[in-house]
């Protein structure tokens, strides 16, 4: 590391930090370089920041550092800064803008909450500037709001909703009661699950609508009990998951013959609420660090530099994200043309120890495997973050939106 990079005073960037990595190459010219800098964008202080957080800015490092140590001929100074956008959408428009106008940030990274990715999308489009949304899921980003200058990497509800859906439905449960985080990233998942559920032959019986970030989820709970469908769809994220699941089993809903479906469900969801309660919920995932020899060698780096604290696909998803945006800046010799760099993390295969060999659409879709996981018995697991094991790999071809259904309009001029 060479030194910091000094962030601005301003509120709307509260909680940010900087840091610049080091130079590679000699001579005046690689000083003279005007700085590549990086803003990861996230959740540093609520609910998704055990799977964001602290650990995306880590892995956005670690990008950097890999890509550096496999690149010597690229001079130029790379910066990475963060912000934490409070899961509020207009402050994280104000902090891209200020990152984009004052700082002369090239691409904003991870942008967790789907709200919040919307609402930057306009900004970095606007000024011709590149987005990778790792942590946000809402379909519309390759859908009808899909942009030249995004790439969607990770996941979306179309993939996490259809994977699980099929799979539930499969088994016997035919009729369904949706609770839904009221925001982008939950309405768009909660269209995708009715789409599935019908198409396999389910049947949505009824839905609640939930605020964001909340801690009693008992009136939505026995509505649902009440509904008597066989399943129930969590469709939120982060600590809401926790905190209804632990209380679907207080109300003793599984006990009583309905099955609570996790349509997202993260590693650090399943290590807080812990086996015990986890066992058995079945969900869609792309990453688990436990797949493969490149997981696990990767996990063994990035662990140790985030408290103990394993890797969730948000995570992995920054790192490759990051990591391909570096390839394709340094093979086109310049990033201030978010869209020309877009264009070029299209061209170029994808290739990451996390998610492997893959390709990035035309509307931006990050095309990968997807897997439906399902969460270990206490007996089963043998060793420390030991909580997957996997039911099914989904190949790019079922788990993705087919291209011509999502409606993105650039690709039509």
């Amino acid at each position: 590391m060479a030194g910091r990079f000094r962030v601005s005073r301003r509120r709307v960037l509260a909680g940010a930090g900087g840091l610049v990595l080091g130079m590679t190459g000699l001579g005046a010219r690689a000083q003279d370089a005007k700085p590549l800098r990086i803003g990861v964008l996230t959740d540093m202080s609520s609910l998704y920041a055990d799977v964001t957080g602290p650990g995306s800015l880590l892995a956005a490092r670690m990008a950097v550092e890999d890509f550096q140590a496999s690149a010597p001929r690229m001079t130029r100074p790379i910066e990475i800064i963060s912000g934490d956008h409070m899961n509020k959408a207009d402050l994280g428009a104000n902090i891209a803008r200020e990152w984009i106008d004052r700082q002369s940030v090239d691409v904003i990274v991870d942008a967790p909450n789907s709200a919040v990715a919307l609402a930057v999308r306009n900004v970095v489009q606007q000024n011709n500037k590149t987005l990778l949304v790792s942590g946000a899921s809402s379909s519309d980003l390759t859908g009808k709001s899909c942009s030249p200058n995004l790439v969607h990497w990770t996941y979306d509800t179309y993939a996490l909703s259809s994977g699980v859906a099929r799979a539930v439905v499969e088994s016997g449960g035919k009729s369904w009661f949706l609770l839904t985080a009221d925001y982008a990233f939950g309405h768009a998942m909660e269209g995708d699950i009715k789409t599935v559920v019908q198409k396999s032959g389910g049947k949505v019986l009824g839905g609640v609508r939930t605020p964001i970030n909340t801690q009693d989820f008992s009136s939505f709970l026995l509505q649902a009990q009440s509904s008597k469908a066989e399943i129930i769809a969590l469709i939120n994220a982060g600590g809401d998951t926790i905190n209804s699941i632990k209380q679907a089993v207080e109300f003793g809903i599984p006990q009583g013959g309905q099955r609570v479906v996790a349509t997202v469900l993260y590693l650090s969801d399943v290590h807080s609420l812990g086996l015990k309660i986890a066992q058995g919920l079945q969900f869609t995932e792309s990453f688990y660090w436990d797949l493969n020899d490149d997981t696990r060698a990767w996990t063994r780096r990035f662990a140790p530099r985030n408290n103990g604290r394993y890797p969730t696909a948000l995570h992995a998803g920054a790192y490759a994200a990051t990591l391909h945006y570096l390839k394709a800046v340094d093979a086109l010799g310049a990033s201030g043309d978010g869209k020309a760099v877009v264009e070029e993390m299209k061209r170029i295969p994808t290739d990451d120890p996390l998610f492997g060999k893959g390709s990035v659409r035309a509307d931006g879709r990050k095309l990968h495997n997807m897997y439906l996981f399902e969460v270990k018995t206490p007996a089963d697991s043998k060793y420390p973050w030991d909580y997957y094991k996997l039911v099914k790999t989904i190949a790019p071809s079922e788990a993705w939106r087919p291209l011509a259904d999502g409606g993105c309009e650039f690709l039509k001029s």
